[in-house]
Order: structure tokens, then sequence, then C-alpha cells
């Protein structure tokens, strides 16, 4: 049976790819585990038919907390998993303890790397990822590699400057599989380029694989070389496909479904360097000049992702100051990304007009990040603000580009007053108990965890209430006697 912290943290786990890492009593990892789904698969380890193996029945009764990691691939998370088995050695991971056994994918250190699979590490100049527990997965990985970023497989001598030294390419070539530098089809430049992706492609690092294609086929059709262009462009989508990148966007029910093509424009139409894989959205909430909220949502290639979505209740501003308040969001959400190295978005969007965008520059000025693409959405006349002396962008308001951009900002209006409210509902109904004597703020919030709220504990009798540490027979019947003189003077 899952306790009631452990069913917190399933509930608010995402319907995406990453890692999973289980921990004891101790705060101990005990198991590391990847996931397709993770809402799927973590929430299988607490059903009742996964209680027959008896090793995962004792490590079920031994989870005490659940944290994870969310990567954008499969292929990503298989990697990190190897990466944190071999750190911390978990209890439960019996088979990856004895990593010896199981397989790496090594890139060889020669002018034109080859690509092996071995079970031992070498201590060469080799690059190493791994190990892998499941056959299954290396032969996965290897044939997508295989497929887009073909590298040899061969043990032929090729020396670089000296490639040709064989007058016909194999087999593999023939298929695909290979790009046949034993016969001088690649230049050693041209093939290096290649193994940097693969080597990017295995470090988990997919968007900045798919940009170092896009500039190649930007290239390549500047040049006139369409095929090439061709190519590349079925590449990036393949990636696409095989990293659940390219998603239906729900902007509009006659929209193509391509949500390539609407990020590929807004980059276009904002002059990014990047293409716009994660957008960040900003707003502020307040009531009155108290309770003053920044919050943050984040959207991946279209679509929310609610699991990094923070809100920040606003320390430095006084009175209603939606000026200062982005500031001051934007810095404390950015300087805890460069203190705990977390990813950064391609494109930061502030719910406003250039004033606003003025006070988020200068944040990110502050804090070294002044390349970061910023800019504001003004909501009456869905104005697009980039300089902030410059003139607006406007787009029609049947753009996908803007589409996209109303949907991040209004999500995070939508979030900033939800916060807002919740926030704002919980000091208040705090606060009522708080006015009783002997009752603070420690007390009131171990009464609002123990029952939920307050009219449930206005119903409960004063040895109800003794059941909450350092509520005694005394202080209980003061709390009951205080509830119910209130509640007959509201009526």
């Amino acid at each position: 049976m899952a306790s009631e912290k452990i069913k917190t943290v399933l509930k608010n786990l995402p319907d995406r790819p990453g890692i999973y890492l289980m921990r004891d009593a101790d705060g101990s990892v005990i198991y590391v585990g990847k996931a397709k789904s993770l809402k799927k698969r973590v929430s299988s380890y607490f059903r009742h038919d996964s209680f027959a193996s008896p090793r995962l029945r004792k490590l079920v009764q031994t989870i005490r907390d659940i944290s994870v990691i969310r990567t954008e691939t499969e292929v990503e998370a298989l990697i990190l998993e190897a990466k944190l088995i071999r750190k911390y050695s978990p209890f439960f991971n019996v088979d990856l303890k004895m990593s010896d056994r199981y397989p790496y994918i090594k890139i060889t250190a020669e002018p034109y790397p080859r690509i092996v699979v071995t079970r031992q590490k070498a201590r060469d100049e080799a690059l190493y990822f791994g190990p892998y527990v499941s056959a299954g997965d290396v032969r996965s990985l290897l044939r997508l590699i295989e497929r887009y970023f073909p590298l040899r497989t061969c043990s032929r001598d090729i020396v670089a400057g000296q490639s040709g030294r064989t007058t016909r390419p194999c087999l593999r070539h023939a298929l695909g599989r290979c790009m046949a530098p034993c016969a001088g089809y690649v230049s050693a430049a041209e093939y290096r380029e290649r193994a940097d992706d693969v080597i990017l492609l295995l470090q988990g690092q997919s968007s900045e694989v798919v940009e170092r294609l896009r500039s190649r086929m930007d290239r390549a059709a500047r040049t006139l070389n369409f095929e090439e262009a061709a190519r590349l462009r079925d590449t990036i989508r393949a990636i696409w496909r095989i990293t659940r990148q390219r998603i239906t966007s729900p902007l509009r029910e006659d929209f193509d479904g391509d949500m390539w093509l609407c990020l590929n424009e807004l980059q276009e139409k904002l002059g990014l360097t990047t293409l716009p894989w994660r957008i960040d959205g900003f707003d502020i909430s307040h009531m009155s000049g108290r309770e003053t909220y920044g919050v943050v949502v984040v959207f991946e290639q279209g679509v929310p992702n609610r699991s990094l979505y923070r809100k920040f209740r606003i320390r430095t501003v006084e009175g209603v100051d939606d000026f200062r308040s982005i500031e001051e969001t934007v810095t404390r959400r950015y300087g805890r990304c460069l203190k705990e190295n977390e990813p950064l978005p391609q494109l930061v969007l502030i719910d406003g007009g250039p004033v606003q965008l003025q006070f988020a520059k200068r944040a990110l000025l502050a804090l070294g990040l002044g390349e970061l693409p910023v800019v504001s959405l003004a909501k009456e006349e869905e104005l697009i603000y980039h300089t902030i002396d410059g003139p607006p962008l406007r787009l029609g308001l049947d753009d996908p580009s803007l589409q996209l951009l109303q949907r991040v900002r209004d999500e995070s209006h939508r979030f900033a007053v939800g916060s807002h409210r919740s926030s704002r509902s919980a000091r208040l109904r705090r606060s009522l108990l708080e006015d009783i004597p002997g009752i603070g703020k420690h007390r009131a919030a171990q009464l609002i965890g123990r029952f939920g709220s307050v009219r449930e504990i206005a119903e409960r009798s004063a040895d109800d209430l003794t059941s909450v540490p350092g509520i005694g027979p005394a202080l209980a019947e003061q709390i009951v006697r205080y509830l119910k003189e209130k509640d007959d003077g509201d009526q």
C-alpha cells in the first residue's frame, strides 16, 4: 500500500520519458529505472499484481520517496539511467552492478571513427557510452544511427588524407549503412561532422543535433543542393518522430498538425538563431498590491509541461509594480536555473508591452544571459515587442505563430491567477485559526494538514483535535468553542 506521500508523487508524475529514483527511509537510492511514460511505469509498481515477485515486493515495501528526472527522449533516459546506476550502485539494480557483463557503444579515436559494441571499457582515447542493460536497447540505438548517421564498422586501416585505398566500397555502402571512406566517397571533415552528430545523440543532446542539421540544410538550399537539403530535412523530421517531438498542435482544429513548421515560422519571424523548442512564459498576479505572485509556465514543442511550472511570491517589491515584479521573477527563475544547471529556453515570453520587456531584459543582462531571446505580447492589439525602442511586430490573428504565443501567454495568466487564489485561500483559512489564542502558524498548519480545512476542524470533537501534536485537551476545547461561536455569528 502506497503512503500518502507516495500517492501525491504518483498523482503529479508526467506522462513523459525520464528516469525515476526510488529511495529508502535513510534517503539512499535503492533503485534507478527508465520509462517511456514516468506516470505509467512508476504507478505500475504499486498495483496489486506487481507483488508476484518477492524481489519486487521487497522493493515496494522499502520505498519511502520517489524523485524523477524528465528527459526529452527515451534514448536520453537510457543513457542517463546507466550513468546514475554507475553513480549510486542501487541495491535493487542487481543486473547493472556487475556492469562489465553489459555492452558499451564505442566511438573509436581514429581519423575516420568507427562505431563498435564492446563489453570491455579499455583505457584508450575512444569514447564509451553505457553500459546498457538491454541488448535490445543497444540494437534500437544502433538502428537509429545506422539509418540516419551511418558510420563505418569495419576495421580497415584508413589514414587521414589517404582515403580511396580500396577501389570498391562494400555492400554496407550500397545499403546506405556506410559513407565508404575506404573508397574515398567522403572527406575527413564531412565524416568527422557526421561522427560528432552521433556523439551528441549518444550524449542525449538531440536538440543540438537538430540545430546542426538545420544549419547544413539551409546551407545546402542556398547553394541549390536540393537533394542534400531534402535528405537533411528528412533526417530532422525522423529525429522529431523518434524523440516524440513531432506532435499535433491543439491551437486550431484545422491546423495541419505540423508543429515543426509552426516553430520554424516563429523562428523566422522573430529572427531567432535557434528553433524555439522550449518557451517560458511569465506573468504577474496580485490583489490590491498584496500577495503578489510571479509565475513561469513551460511549453515544450508547443505543448505545456505542467511539471515544470513554477510560482514565486514577490519579496522585494511593495505595492502594485508589475514591472519590478517581472524583474524579480525573471531574476529568481534563471538565477536558480544557473545555480542548479537546469536547461534554459530558446525563447522567453513576457505578458505585457515594451516596459515589461525592458525590465525582463535588465534582469537577464544582470545574470549574464543578455543573449537569451525575450519578447513581450501585449493584450490589446496582440503586438509582439522584441526590441525596446523598435516598432512591434504585428501578425495576423490567424497566424499559427501568434496563436502559439497567445496560448503560452494565456496559460501563464491562468496559472498566475490560480496560484494567487489558492495561496490567498490557504492564508485566509489559516489566519482564522491563528486568531485563536495559543494557535500560531505552526499549529494552524498542522491542523490544516491533518484535517484538510477549517470547516472539517469545526465539525470535529475536542478529542479528535488532541490527535495533533501540541494540541492538549484545554486548547482543543478552546478551538472547538471559538469555531462554534464564529459559525453562529456568521449565520
